[in-house]
């Protein structure tokens, strides 16, 4: 049971089981209230996850790095009002555990008392390995992060495929054995080739989700506004979209202000 008091359908054990069965793993992201319900509404949803994409699709910044740990924090609690079902994991912000272990894991406790939810994600692998550690000793279920890392594209210059060179892709692949040795309960991967994604996946015995990572790993996340179609000017090649909400929600603003304007609405049915 979680401190909120509701009991998660979804926890890390079931997620470990799900891999062992080969059941694919359903992720999705949520930075508000309303869409958090509606996602864990549609039943088999079995992770929401706070990103720190927030930055970019809440705020409009074009990186992650701006979003603050009191403004994930805050995301994640309207999160976690809403969730019953999926388990929720929310993105530790940059600067808030790269190069300070207790730094680290002081703000995974505060995201854990504050927002009540279920693990923290961070990005990196052997140079956040002091990071992983002290977080896991507190008893706070870490789910990794590695391939393209938003948090360094000042580093990388580019939002371009990660791990296409050996040397890079061996790495990678001995980081997220680094990761799960230190246990983690999950792993995910960005933007890589989908060869390199399928043999970590085989490689390692915890979840691989993928973002950009072929269809060979456990499951998938994407974020909800571009599925949705309500972000037009990111167009990635993993990105399905499944509605085009920036269409039909210009459409209905346009019929609002139509009627406001022509005096339509109210009407009398809408008048007290």
């Amino acid at each position: 049971m979680s401190v909120t008091g509701k009991n998660r359908v979804v926890t890390t054990h079931k997620l470990m089981e799900m891999k062992q069965r080969g059941e694919k793993i359903a992720m999705l992201t949520a930075y508000d209230y309303t869409m958090a319900s509606i996602i864990d509404e549609a039943l088999g949803v079995d992770i929401v996850l706070v990103g720190d994409s927030a930055a970019n699709i809440m705020a409009g910044h074009e990186t992650t790095l701006p979003i603050t740990l009191d403004q994930m924090i805050y995301h994640a609690q309207s999160v976690v009002r809403a969730v019953r079902n999926a388990l929720v994991i929310v993105d530790l912000p940059f600067g808030s555990y790269q190069g300070n272990s207790k730094e680290a894991l002081a703000s995974a406790i505060r995201i854990m008392k504050e927002s009540a939810a279920d693990a923290v994600k961070l990005e990196g692998g052997e140079e956040v390995l002091d990071s992983v550690r002290r977080i896991l000793s507190a008893g706070i279920p870490v789910m990794g992060h590695l391939g393209l890392m938003p948090q360094s594209i000042n580093k990388y210059g580019t939002y371009t495929v990660r791990a296409k060179d050996e040397h890079e892709a061996s790495k990678l692949l001995n980081d997220a054995q680094l990761l799960e040795h230190e246990g983690c309960f999950a792993l995910l991967l960005e933007k890589i080739p989908a060869t390199l994604g399928a043999q970590v996946s085989k490689k390692i015995a915890i979840p691989v989700i993928g973002i950009g990572a072929g269809g060979g790993v456990d499951g998938q996340v994407l974020v909800s506004h571009d599925m949705l179609g309500m972000n037009k000017n990111f167009s990635p090649r993993f990105l399905r979209r499944y509605a085009n909400l920036k269409e039909n929600m210009l459409e209905a603003f346009s019929n609002y202000i139509k009627d406001v304007k022509s005096g339509d609405f109210p009407n009398n049915n809408e008048e007290y």
